[in-house]
């Protein structure tokens, strides 16, 4: 199988980039969390957040673009 076959082959929701930028953002949402003085849930559920977000960027970032 070629890569421009590999590449077609793949759908096009799971792509690098769209998936990169949703983990970038849940890492952002999770850093946010983190620092806000407001509500103990945010801040509770922040470093869950983050982590999720970490896990998905290091496992998007092996997928094709």
């Amino acid at each position: 199988m070629t890569a421009s076959t590999k590449r077609a082959s793949w759908p096009r929701l799971l792509r690098r980039g769209p998936l990169e930028n949703i983990a970038t953002a849940l890492i952002g949402i999770g850093f946010l969390m983190l620092f806000q003085p407001f509500a103990l849930a945010l801040y509770t559920w922040s470093f869950v957040t983050m982590l999720v977000g970490t896990a998905m960027f290091i496992v998007v970032s092996k997928f094709p673009e």
